[in-house]
């Protein structure tokens, strides 16, 4: 048995658990988006983080790293971690991923399926979902919010490090980080 698990937000940074092997690459058709709420990790229920999750988009591609799990011993801990970590996410799906060498213009995917945590915009599913917002909306929400896994501008900016390591440019990230620097040198 091997499991491949998709991370595109913390998990690029903090796996959490045992893998065998981890490639960066994407996804295709979707987008990353600031619109779930964090009440358990980067933000409390009276002030919610914000967290990434993916928005489906023809024609986008999503950055991040696969992780190969190998066995059966370690793709139980990994799935019983992950569901802890990730509860908050009510999707799960199961995509193609495409290794960062071949580029987004490669049809034929690196792997089939790999699993990947969705939060969905349903509120009845989800009633963490905050939805889109504006940048400086979004800056100030991540600006004030803290959880027991630290402040959200942390989990912001250790995102947006990580993807400028393996030479990502994402725009929603990008903005939200430098409106987040620039509220706060503002406000001293």
């Amino acid at each position: 048995m091997v499991l491949w698990v998709f991370g595109y937000g913390s998990l690029i940074w903090k796996a959490g658990f045992r893998y065998d092997e981890s490639v960066v690459g994407f996804i295709k058709g979707y987008r990353r988006v600031f619109y779930q709420g964090s009440t358990d990790h980067r933000g409390t229920p009276k002030y919610p983080g914000r967290t990434v999750t993916l928005e489906p988009v023809e024609g986008e591609v999503c950055w991040g790293v696969a992780y190969k799990v190998s066995g059966k011993e370690d793709e139980e801990v990994a799935l019983s971690y992950l569901e802890v970590r990730e509860k908050q996410y009510d999707v799960k799906a199961y995509l193609d991923f495409f290794a960062a060498s071949v580029g987004p213009a490669k049809t034929a995917p690196a792997v089939s399926n790999v699993m990947v945590y969705i939060a969905s915009p349903d509120k009845k599913l989800n009633r963490n979902y905050l939805g889109p917002a504006s940048i400086e909306e979004i800056a100030n929400q991540i600006i004030r919010a803290e959880g027991p896994s630290g402040p959200n501008r942390d989990y912001l900016f250790q995102l947006e490090k990580a993807l400028h390591q393996f030479g990502c440019e994402d725009n929603h990230v990008l903005d939200l980080a430098n409106a987040v620097r620039q509220i706060l040198s503002r406000d001293g």
